[in-house]
Protein backbone atom coordinates (compact mmCIF):
# COMPACT_ATOMS: atom_id res chain seq x y z
CA UNK A 1 0.00 0.00 0.00
CA UNK A 2 1.19 3.28 -1.01
CA UNK A 3 1.48 6.23 0.72
CA UNK A 4 -1.22 7.68 -1.25
CA UNK A 5 -3.05 5.44 -0.51
CA UNK A 6 -2.83 5.75 3.42
CA UNK A 7 -3.31 9.38 3.33
CA UNK A 8 -6.58 8.44 1.68
CA UNK A 9 -7.11 6.36 4.09
CA UNK A 10 -5.93 8.62 6.66
CA UNK A 11 -8.06 11.06 5.32
CA UNK A 12 -11.40 8.97 5.39
CA UNK A 13 -10.55 7.48 9.26
CA UNK A 14 -10.86 11.37 10.30
CA UNK A 15 -13.82 11.90 7.92
CA UNK A 16 -15.43 8.93 10.06
CA UNK A 17 -14.57 10.02 13.19
CA UNK A 18 -15.33 13.71 12.43
CA UNK A 19 -18.62 12.39 11.29
CA UNK A 20 -19.20 9.78 14.37
CA UNK A 21 -18.48 13.32 16.72
CA UNK A 22 -20.85 15.37 15.13
CA UNK A 23 -23.91 12.21 15.41
CA UNK A 24 -22.65 11.67 18.78
CA UNK A 25 -23.25 15.13 19.87
CA UNK A 26 -26.21 15.11 17.49
CA UNK A 27 -27.28 12.37 19.97
CA UNK A 28 -26.08 13.74 23.18
CA UNK A 29 -28.23 17.17 22.32
CA UNK A 30 -31.00 15.32 21.87
CA UNK A 31 -30.67 13.24 25.09
CA UNK A 32 -29.86 16.70 26.74
CA UNK A 33 -32.75 18.78 25.37
CA UNK A 34 -35.49 15.83 26.18
CA UNK A 35 -34.29 15.81 29.57
CA UNK A 36 -34.74 19.61 30.06
CA UNK A 37 -38.05 19.50 28.50
CA UNK A 38 -38.81 16.65 30.79
CA UNK A 39 -38.00 19.01 33.46
CA UNK A 40 -39.94 22.28 32.16
CA UNK A 41 -42.96 20.12 31.64
CA UNK A 42 -42.89 19.05 35.66
CA UNK A 43 -42.11 22.47 36.29
CA UNK A 44 -44.71 23.50 34.52
CA UNK A 45 -47.39 20.74 35.55
CA UNK A 46 -46.17 21.76 39.44
CA UNK A 47 -47.41 25.73 38.61
CA UNK A 48 -50.27 24.62 37.22
CA UNK A 49 -51.35 22.34 39.75
CA UNK A 50 -50.16 25.41 42.06
CA UNK A 51 -52.64 27.83 39.77
CA UNK A 52 -55.57 25.37 40.46
CA UNK A 53 -54.87 25.49 44.12
CA UNK A 54 -54.62 29.04 44.62
CA UNK A 55 -57.88 29.29 42.30
CA UNK A 56 -59.80 27.06 44.49
CA UNK A 57 -58.59 28.48 47.74
CA UNK A 58 -59.98 31.83 46.69
CA UNK A 59 -62.77 30.86 45.17
CA UNK A 60 -63.71 29.02 48.51
CA UNK A 61 -62.15 32.57 50.76
CA UNK A 62 -64.73 34.37 48.23
CA UNK A 63 -67.43 31.72 48.50
CA UNK A 64 -66.71 32.46 52.97
CA UNK A 65 -66.79 36.36 52.83
CA UNK A 66 -70.07 35.90 50.49
CA UNK A 67 -71.53 34.23 53.29
CA UNK A 68 -70.06 36.59 56.24
CA UNK A 69 -72.09 39.34 54.39
CA UNK A 70 -74.75 37.54 53.81
CA UNK A 71 -74.81 36.91 57.38
CA UNK A 72 -73.87 40.21 58.48
CA UNK A 73 -77.18 41.84 56.53
CA UNK A 74 -79.09 39.24 57.99
CA UNK A 75 -77.92 40.46 61.60
CA UNK A 76 -78.59 43.73 60.88
CA UNK A 77 -81.95 42.82 59.20
CA UNK A 78 -82.88 40.69 62.64
CA UNK A 79 -81.58 44.22 64.57
CA UNK A 80 -83.19 46.51 62.90
CA UNK A 81 -86.50 44.26 62.81
CA UNK A 82 -86.42 43.74 66.68
CA UNK A 83 -85.38 47.65 67.51
CA UNK A 84 -88.58 48.25 65.01
CA UNK A 85 -90.69 45.78 67.41
CA UNK A 86 -89.48 46.44 70.45
CA UNK A 87 -90.05 50.22 69.52
CA UNK A 88 -93.92 49.84 68.64
CA UNK A 89 -94.35 47.70 71.61
CA UNK A 90 -93.08 50.59 73.81
CA UNK A 91 -95.49 52.96 71.75
CA UNK A 92 -98.16 50.29 71.91
CA UNK A 93 -97.32 49.78 76.24
CA UNK A 94 -97.86 53.59 76.57
CA UNK A 95 -100.65 53.83 74.72
CA UNK A 96 -102.38 50.87 76.87
CA UNK A 97 -101.21 52.90 80.04
CA UNK A 98 -102.59 56.27 78.96
CA UNK A 99 -105.93 54.26 77.95
CA UNK A 100 -105.89 52.66 81.35
CA UNK A 101 -105.15 56.29 82.74
CA UNK A 102 -108.05 57.70 80.95
CA UNK A 103 -110.53 54.82 81.70
CA UNK A 104 -109.49 55.54 85.58
CA UNK A 105 -110.06 59.33 85.72
CA UNK A 106 -113.34 58.49 84.40
CA UNK A 107 -114.34 55.66 86.31
CA UNK A 108 -113.32 58.46 89.48
CA UNK A 109 -115.49 61.11 87.84
CA UNK A 110 -118.08 58.87 87.80
CA UNK A 111 -117.60 57.93 90.90
CA UNK A 112 -117.73 61.50 92.22
CA UNK A 113 -120.33 62.44 90.05
CA UNK A 114 -122.59 59.77 91.96
CA UNK A 115 -121.20 61.25 95.43
CA UNK A 116 -121.89 64.91 94.32
CA UNK A 117 -125.60 63.56 93.39
CA UNK A 118 -126.13 61.80 96.64
CA UNK A 119 -124.62 64.85 98.63
CA UNK A 120 -127.11 66.95 96.61
CA UNK A 121 -129.96 65.08 97.46
CA UNK A 122 -129.07 64.91 101.31
CA UNK A 123 -128.50 68.71 101.31
CA UNK A 124 -131.89 69.36 99.63
CA UNK A 125 -133.62 67.05 102.03
CA UNK A 126 -131.40 68.83 104.89
CA UNK A 127 -132.44 72.83 103.29
CA UNK A 128 -136.16 71.64 103.56
CA UNK A 129 -135.42 70.63 107.15
CA UNK A 130 -133.97 73.82 108.18
CA UNK A 131 -136.63 75.90 106.15
CA UNK A 132 -139.18 74.68 108.18
CA UNK A 133 -137.32 75.02 111.34
CA UNK A 134 -136.28 78.46 110.30
CA UNK A 135 -140.04 79.02 109.36
CA UNK A 136 -141.45 77.86 112.97
CA UNK A 137 -138.60 80.13 114.18
CA UNK A 138 -139.72 83.16 112.21
CA UNK A 139 -143.14 82.33 114.05
CA UNK A 140 -142.06 82.43 117.58
CA UNK A 141 -139.88 85.56 116.84
CA UNK A 142 -142.61 87.41 115.48
CA UNK A 143 -144.56 86.98 118.35
CA UNK A 144 -142.23 87.47 121.21
CA UNK A 145 -141.60 90.94 119.12
CA UNK A 146 -145.13 91.86 118.87
CA UNK A 147 -145.10 91.51 122.95
CA UNK A 148 -141.81 93.44 123.55
CA UNK A 149 -143.66 96.16 121.41
CA UNK A 150 -146.78 96.29 123.82
CA UNK A 151 -145.09 96.27 126.56
CA UNK A 152 -142.03 98.79 126.22
CA UNK A 153 -144.00 101.07 123.55
CA UNK A 154 -141.22 100.97 121.33
CA UNK A 155 -140.95 99.30 117.61
CA UNK A 156 -138.83 96.71 117.13
CA UNK A 157 -136.64 98.79 114.66
CA UNK A 158 -136.68 101.40 117.54
CA UNK A 159 -135.55 99.09 120.38
CA UNK A 160 -132.81 97.32 118.17
CA UNK A 161 -131.19 100.83 117.33
CA UNK A 162 -130.86 102.11 120.58
CA UNK A 163 -129.66 99.12 122.27
CA UNK A 164 -126.95 99.00 119.74
CA UNK A 165 -126.07 102.68 119.55
CA UNK A 166 -125.14 102.27 123.23
CA UNK A 167 -123.26 98.72 122.91
CA UNK A 168 -121.37 99.91 120.11
CA UNK A 169 -120.06 103.09 121.98
CA UNK A 170 -119.09 101.22 125.02
CA UNK A 171 -118.12 98.09 122.90
CA UNK A 172 -115.63 100.09 121.38
CA UNK A 173 -113.88 101.90 123.77
CA UNK A 174 -113.45 98.62 126.36
CA UNK A 175 -112.02 96.97 122.89
CA UNK A 176 -109.59 99.83 122.16
CA UNK A 177 -108.79 99.83 125.17
CA UNK A 178 -108.55 96.35 125.54
CA UNK A 179 -106.04 96.65 122.42
CA UNK A 180 -104.00 99.44 123.90
CA UNK A 181 -103.28 97.28 126.52
CA UNK A 182 -102.47 94.05 125.01
CA UNK A 183 -99.79 95.91 122.72
CA UNK A 184 -98.01 97.30 125.48
CA UNK A 185 -97.87 94.05 127.60
CA UNK A 186 -96.58 92.30 124.32
CA UNK A 187 -94.31 95.20 122.84
CA UNK A 188 -92.58 94.74 126.27
CA UNK A 189 -91.10 91.22 125.33
CA UNK A 190 -91.93 90.38 122.32
CA UNK A 191 -91.10 92.91 119.65
CA UNK A 192 -87.93 93.61 121.13
CA UNK A 193 -86.89 89.97 120.80
CA UNK A 194 -88.38 89.11 117.48
CA UNK A 195 -86.89 92.78 115.80
CA UNK A 196 -83.50 91.32 117.30
CA UNK A 197 -83.74 87.78 115.74
CA UNK A 198 -85.14 88.80 112.40
CA UNK A 199 -82.54 92.08 112.13
CA UNK A 200 -79.74 89.41 113.33
CA UNK A 201 -80.94 86.49 110.49
CA UNK A 202 -81.09 89.37 107.58
CA UNK A 203 -77.55 91.16 108.55
CA UNK A 204 -76.01 87.90 108.77
CA UNK A 205 -77.68 86.46 105.55
CA UNK A 206 -76.15 87.93 102.28
CA UNK A 207 -77.02 87.03 98.99
CA UNK A 208 -76.93 87.79 95.38
CA UNK A 209 -80.29 88.48 93.21
CA UNK A 210 -80.60 87.37 89.31
CA UNK A 211 -83.66 88.85 87.23
CA UNK A 212 -84.35 86.45 84.53
CA UNK A 213 -86.67 86.59 81.35
CA UNK A 214 -88.33 84.41 79.10
CA UNK A 215 -86.36 85.06 76.50
CA UNK A 216 -82.15 85.34 75.74
CA UNK A 217 -79.88 87.25 73.17
CA UNK A 218 -77.65 85.20 70.93
CA UNK A 219 -74.97 87.71 69.51
CA UNK A 220 -73.99 86.74 66.08
CA UNK A 221 -70.21 88.06 64.28
CA UNK A 222 -72.08 89.16 61.16
CA UNK A 223 -75.57 89.44 59.21
CA UNK A 224 -75.03 86.71 56.85
CA UNK A 225 -75.32 84.44 59.78
CA UNK A 226 -78.57 84.19 60.11
CA UNK A 227 -78.98 83.15 56.18
CA UNK A 228 -76.70 80.25 57.28
CA UNK A 229 -78.15 79.56 60.59
CA UNK A 230 -81.81 79.60 58.91
CA UNK A 231 -80.30 76.77 55.98
CA UNK A 232 -81.66 76.12 52.66
CA UNK A 233 -85.34 75.40 53.02
CA UNK A 234 -85.44 76.40 56.75
CA UNK A 235 -84.12 72.90 57.57
CA UNK A 236 -81.50 74.30 60.14
CA UNK A 237 -83.95 76.64 61.87
CA UNK A 238 -86.29 73.54 62.07
CA UNK A 239 -83.70 70.88 63.37
CA UNK A 240 -82.32 73.60 66.35
CA UNK A 241 -86.43 74.31 67.35
CA UNK A 242 -87.54 70.68 67.03
CA UNK A 243 -84.47 69.67 69.24
CA UNK A 244 -84.78 72.31 71.81
CA UNK A 245 -88.37 73.02 72.48
CA UNK A 246 -87.92 76.93 71.86
CA UNK A 247 -88.68 79.15 69.65
CA UNK A 248 -85.40 81.35 67.64
CA UNK A 249 -86.71 84.56 66.31
CA UNK A 250 -84.29 85.88 63.66
CA UNK A 251 -86.16 89.50 62.59
CA UNK A 252 -84.40 92.78 61.94
CA UNK A 253 -82.24 93.27 64.95
CA UNK A 254 -79.15 94.02 63.74
CA UNK A 255 -76.75 91.09 64.72
CA UNK A 256 -78.79 89.54 67.24
CA UNK A 257 -80.63 86.45 67.49
CA UNK A 258 -83.64 86.06 70.12
CA UNK A 259 -84.48 83.13 71.76
CA UNK A 260 -87.97 82.76 73.10
CA UNK A 261 -89.15 79.65 75.58
CA UNK A 262 -90.77 79.45 79.26
CA UNK A 263 -88.70 76.87 79.98
CA UNK A 264 -85.36 78.06 81.01
CA UNK A 265 -83.55 75.40 80.99
CA UNK A 266 -84.33 74.38 77.46
CA UNK A 267 -83.56 77.72 76.30
CA UNK A 268 -80.12 77.93 78.26
CA UNK A 269 -79.36 74.58 76.38
CA UNK A 270 -80.30 76.44 73.11
CA UNK A 271 -78.51 79.63 73.37
CA UNK A 272 -75.15 77.40 73.99
CA UNK A 273 -76.05 75.37 70.81
CA UNK A 274 -76.01 78.30 69.10
CA UNK A 275 -72.98 79.92 70.70
CA UNK A 276 -71.53 77.12 69.49
CA UNK A 277 -72.33 76.41 66.52
CA UNK A 278 -71.69 80.17 65.71
CA UNK A 279 -68.04 79.41 67.32
CA UNK A 280 -67.45 76.51 65.20
CA UNK A 281 -68.59 77.81 61.65
CA UNK A 282 -70.12 74.86 60.71
CA UNK A 283 -73.42 74.92 60.41
CA UNK A 284 -75.63 71.51 59.42
CA UNK A 285 -78.57 68.99 61.02
CA UNK A 286 -75.79 66.76 61.81
CA UNK A 287 -73.25 69.37 63.55
CA UNK A 288 -76.67 71.03 65.14
CA UNK A 289 -77.39 67.60 66.76
CA UNK A 290 -73.98 66.99 68.10
CA UNK A 291 -73.41 70.45 69.56
CA UNK A 292 -77.51 70.23 70.90
CA UNK A 293 -76.33 67.08 72.68
CA UNK A 294 -72.65 68.68 73.60
CA UNK A 295 -74.43 71.63 75.36
CA UNK A 296 -77.24 69.27 77.00
CA UNK A 297 -74.71 67.73 79.12
CA UNK A 298 -73.05 70.69 80.10
CA UNK A 299 -76.16 72.15 81.19
CA UNK A 300 -77.01 68.68 83.42
CA UNK A 301 -73.50 68.80 84.64
CA UNK A 302 -73.97 72.38 85.59
CA UNK A 303 -77.46 71.80 87.51
CA UNK A 304 -75.19 68.76 88.98
CA UNK A 305 -72.98 71.49 90.22
CA UNK A 306 -75.04 74.38 91.05
CA UNK A 307 -77.41 71.59 93.64
CA UNK A 308 -74.16 70.09 95.29
CA UNK A 309 -72.47 74.17 95.52
CA UNK A 310 -76.21 75.39 97.49
CA UNK A 311 -76.61 72.34 99.80
CA UNK A 312 -72.72 72.70 100.41
CA UNK A 313 -73.06 76.85 100.85
CA UNK A 314 -75.55 75.94 103.83
CA UNK A 315 -73.95 73.08 105.48
CA UNK A 316 -76.94 70.14 104.63
CA UNK A 317 -75.62 67.05 103.95
CA UNK A 318 -77.03 63.44 102.99
CA UNK A 319 -79.25 64.56 100.73
CA UNK A 320 -80.53 62.17 97.70
CA UNK A 321 -79.05 62.82 94.79
CA UNK A 322 -81.53 63.61 93.14
CA UNK A 323 -82.91 65.88 95.45
CA UNK A 324 -79.72 67.27 94.62
CA UNK A 325 -80.59 67.43 90.87
CA UNK A 326 -83.56 69.17 91.67
CA UNK A 327 -82.22 71.47 93.58
CA UNK A 328 -79.88 72.73 90.55
CA UNK A 329 -82.56 72.99 88.29
CA UNK A 330 -84.02 75.87 90.41
CA UNK A 331 -81.38 78.02 89.27
CA UNK A 332 -82.97 78.37 86.13
CA UNK A 333 -86.24 79.18 87.94
CA UNK A 334 -87.56 82.86 88.72
CA UNK A 335 -90.69 84.12 90.89
CA UNK A 336 -91.40 87.29 90.09
CA UNK A 337 -87.67 88.06 89.13
CA UNK A 338 -86.28 86.49 92.21
CA UNK A 339 -84.03 83.55 91.25
CA UNK A 340 -85.44 80.29 93.22
CA UNK A 341 -82.28 78.50 94.46
CA UNK A 342 -80.56 81.78 95.57
CA UNK A 343 -83.87 82.38 97.30
CA UNK A 344 -84.08 78.93 98.47
CA UNK A 345 -80.26 79.11 100.03
CA UNK A 346 -81.44 82.22 101.46
CA UNK A 347 -84.47 81.31 103.45
CA UNK A 348 -81.98 78.16 104.40
CA UNK A 349 -79.88 80.84 105.97
CA UNK A 350 -82.31 82.76 107.50
CA UNK A 351 -84.53 79.88 109.47
CA UNK A 352 -80.59 78.10 110.66
CA UNK A 353 -80.11 81.63 112.22
CA UNK A 354 -83.33 82.32 114.06
CA UNK A 355 -83.60 78.49 115.10
CA UNK A 356 -80.01 78.94 116.68
CA UNK A 357 -81.34 82.16 118.58
CA UNK A 358 -84.33 80.58 119.96
CA UNK A 359 -82.94 76.78 120.57
CA UNK A 360 -84.19 74.81 118.09
CA UNK A 361 -82.60 72.61 115.63
CA UNK A 362 -80.94 74.73 113.21
CA UNK A 363 -79.52 71.62 110.78
CA UNK A 364 -83.20 70.52 109.91
CA UNK A 365 -84.48 73.81 109.92
CA UNK A 366 -81.48 74.31 106.87
CA UNK A 367 -82.57 71.25 105.63
CA UNK A 368 -86.56 72.44 105.61
CA UNK A 369 -85.52 76.01 104.58
CA UNK A 370 -83.53 74.70 101.46
CA UNK A 371 -86.26 72.36 99.93
CA UNK A 372 -89.14 74.40 100.96
CA UNK A 373 -89.83 75.10 96.80
CA UNK A 374 -88.39 72.30 95.16
CA UNK A 375 -91.82 71.74 93.80
CA UNK A 376 -90.89 74.28 91.41
CA UNK A 377 -88.17 72.12 89.92
CA UNK A 378 -90.54 70.33 88.18
CA UNK A 379 -91.86 70.92 84.70
CA UNK A 380 -95.21 72.52 84.06
CA UNK A 381 -97.25 69.42 83.24
CA UNK A 382 -96.31 67.72 86.36
CA UNK A 383 -100.27 68.36 87.76
CA UNK A 384 -100.61 70.15 91.17
CA UNK A 385 -98.89 72.74 93.07
CA UNK A 386 -96.13 73.58 94.01
CA UNK A 387 -96.11 72.90 97.85
CA UNK A 388 -97.82 69.46 96.71
CA UNK A 389 -95.41 68.30 94.52
CA UNK A 390 -92.77 68.97 96.69
CA UNK A 391 -94.01 67.20 99.51
CA UNK A 392 -94.56 64.22 97.30
CA UNK A 393 -90.81 64.66 96.01
CA UNK A 394 -89.29 64.77 99.98
CA UNK A 395 -91.77 61.26 100.87
CA UNK A 396 -90.29 59.83 97.52
CA UNK A 397 -86.79 60.91 98.85
CA UNK A 398 -87.27 59.74 102.66
CA UNK A 399 -87.04 62.96 104.50
CA UNK A 400 -88.06 63.44 107.78
CA UNK A 401 -91.35 64.50 108.85
CA UNK A 402 -90.49 67.82 110.11
CA UNK A 403 -89.08 69.07 106.65
CA UNK A 404 -92.05 67.55 104.85
CA UNK A 405 -94.68 69.33 107.30
CA UNK A 406 -92.70 72.43 107.07
CA UNK A 407 -92.75 72.34 103.63
CA UNK A 408 -96.13 71.67 103.16
CA UNK A 409 -97.17 74.17 105.87
CA UNK A 410 -94.93 77.70 104.45
CA UNK A 411 -98.08 79.06 102.42
CA UNK A 412 -99.99 77.84 104.89
CA UNK A 413 -101.96 75.17 103.07
CA UNK A 414 -101.83 73.55 106.45
CA UNK A 415 -101.52 74.75 109.72
CA UNK A 416 -98.07 74.75 111.08
CA UNK A 417 -97.66 72.34 114.40
CA UNK A 418 -93.92 72.92 114.42
CA UNK A 419 -91.39 75.69 115.43
CA UNK A 420 -88.87 74.70 112.05
CA UNK A 421 -92.40 75.02 110.13
CA UNK A 422 -93.12 78.32 111.47
CA UNK A 423 -89.67 79.70 110.92
CA UNK A 424 -89.52 78.24 107.53
CA UNK A 425 -92.70 80.53 106.78
CA UNK A 426 -91.27 83.11 108.36
CA UNK A 427 -87.74 83.41 106.73
CA UNK A 428 -89.80 82.51 103.26
CA UNK A 429 -91.40 85.83 103.93
CA UNK A 430 -88.68 87.73 105.08
CA UNK A 431 -86.89 86.67 101.54
CA UNK A 432 -89.77 87.56 99.53
CA UNK A 433 -90.66 90.73 100.89
CA UNK A 434 -87.26 92.77 101.75
CA UNK A 435 -86.77 95.53 99.43
CA UNK A 436 -85.57 95.07 96.11
CA UNK A 437 -85.86 90.67 95.78
CA UNK A 438 -88.63 90.79 93.51
CA UNK A 439 -90.04 92.58 90.34
CA UNK A 440 -93.06 94.01 90.11
CA UNK A 441 -94.55 95.74 86.85
CA UNK A 442 -95.09 99.30 87.03
CA UNK A 443 -98.86 99.10 86.30
CA UNK A 444 -99.69 96.96 88.82
CA UNK A 445 -97.65 98.58 91.58
CA UNK A 446 -99.05 101.72 90.79
CA UNK A 447 -102.54 99.90 90.89
CA UNK A 448 -101.67 98.43 94.24
CA UNK A 449 -100.55 101.98 95.59
CA UNK A 450 -103.83 103.32 94.73
CA UNK A 451 -106.16 100.51 96.21
CA UNK A 452 -104.35 101.11 99.32
CA UNK A 453 -104.99 104.61 99.27
CA UNK A 454 -108.52 104.34 98.69
CA UNK A 455 -109.50 101.37 100.97
CA UNK A 456 -107.88 104.21 103.97
CA UNK A 457 -109.97 107.12 102.91
CA UNK A 458 -113.08 105.41 102.62
CA UNK A 459 -113.36 104.69 106.61
CA UNK A 460 -114.92 107.27 108.64
CA UNK A 461 -112.85 110.07 109.93
CA UNK A 462 -109.94 109.64 107.53
CA UNK A 463 -109.07 112.88 105.85
CA UNK A 464 -105.79 111.86 103.79
CA UNK A 465 -103.66 108.88 103.10
CA UNK A 466 -100.40 108.29 101.44
CA UNK A 467 -98.95 105.10 100.16
CA UNK A 468 -94.86 104.83 100.93
CA UNK A 469 -91.79 103.06 101.02
CA UNK A 470 -92.88 101.27 97.65
CA UNK A 471 -96.55 100.21 99.38
CA UNK A 472 -94.56 99.06 102.33
CA UNK A 473 -96.37 101.58 104.73
CA UNK A 474 -99.78 103.19 104.37
CA UNK A 475 -99.54 106.41 106.47
CA UNK A 476 -103.31 107.48 107.00
CA UNK A 477 -104.05 111.37 108.75
CA UNK A 478 -106.85 111.49 110.84
CA UNK A 479 -109.66 114.21 111.58
CA UNK A 480 -109.18 114.67 115.28
CA UNK A 481 -112.32 116.24 116.01
CA UNK A 482 -114.15 112.91 114.56
CA UNK A 483 -112.42 110.21 116.09
CA UNK A 484 -111.02 109.64 119.39
CA UNK A 485 -107.22 108.26 120.46
CA UNK A 486 -109.45 104.85 121.51
CA UNK A 487 -111.01 104.92 117.95
CA UNK A 488 -107.87 104.73 116.04
CA UNK A 489 -106.67 101.54 117.40
CA UNK A 490 -110.20 100.17 115.91
CA UNK A 491 -109.93 102.08 112.26
CA UNK A 492 -106.13 100.71 112.14
CA UNK A 493 -107.27 97.02 113.38
CA UNK A 494 -110.23 97.51 110.14
CA UNK A 495 -107.58 98.81 107.58
CA UNK A 496 -105.61 96.26 107.67
CA UNK A 497 -108.48 93.85 108.11
CA UNK A 498 -109.25 95.20 104.67
CA UNK A 499 -106.19 95.17 103.22
CA UNK A 500 -105.80 91.40 103.68
CA UNK A 501 -108.96 90.54 102.61
CA UNK A 502 -108.89 92.64 99.09
CA UNK A 503 -105.01 93.29 98.09
CA UNK A 504 -102.31 90.72 97.09
CA UNK A 505 -99.19 91.90 98.14
CA UNK A 506 -95.46 90.47 99.39
CA UNK A 507 -94.36 90.61 102.29
CA UNK A 508 -95.94 92.63 104.99
CA UNK A 509 -97.71 96.32 104.96
CA UNK A 510 -97.56 98.97 108.17
CA UNK A 511 -100.97 100.77 108.54
CA UNK A 512 -99.71 103.95 110.67
CA UNK A 513 -102.60 106.36 111.77
CA UNK A 514 -102.00 110.18 112.65
CA UNK A 515 -103.91 112.18 114.53
CA UNK A 516 -102.86 115.96 114.91
CA UNK A 517 -104.51 118.21 117.35
CA UNK A 518 -103.60 121.74 117.18
CA UNK A 519 -104.47 125.18 118.50
CA UNK A 520 -103.96 128.31 116.90
CA UNK A 521 -104.64 131.88 117.87
CA UNK A 522 -103.55 135.50 117.19
CA UNK A 523 -102.17 138.42 118.91
CA UNK A 524 -103.13 141.20 117.72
Amino acid sequence: MGPLEIALLASAALVLGVVAGILIGIAFRKKKEKKLTGIAEEKAEGIVKEAEKSKAALLMKAELESKQMVVDAQKDINRFRSDAEREVKERRSEVSRMENRLAQKESNLDKKTEQLEKKNETLDKRLKEVESVKQQADEALAKQQERLEEISGLTAAEARERLLAGMEEKVKFEFAQRLCELEEEFKETADDKARNIITLAIQRCAADQVSEATVSTVQIPNEEMKGRIIGREGRNIQKLETLTGVELIIDDTPDAITISGFDPVRREIARQTLEKLISDGRIHPARIEEMYEKAKREIEAGIKQAGERATFEVEVHGLNPELVKLLGRLRYRTSYGQNVLRHSVEVAFLAGIMAEEIGADADTARRAGLLHDIGKAFPHDVEGTHVEIGVNAAKKYKESREVIHAIEAHHNDVEPKTAIAVLVQAADAISAARPGARREDLENYIKRLEKLEEIATGFHGVEKAFAIQAGRELRVMIKPEDVTDEGMVVIARDIAQKIKDEVKYPGQIKVNLIRESRAVDYAK
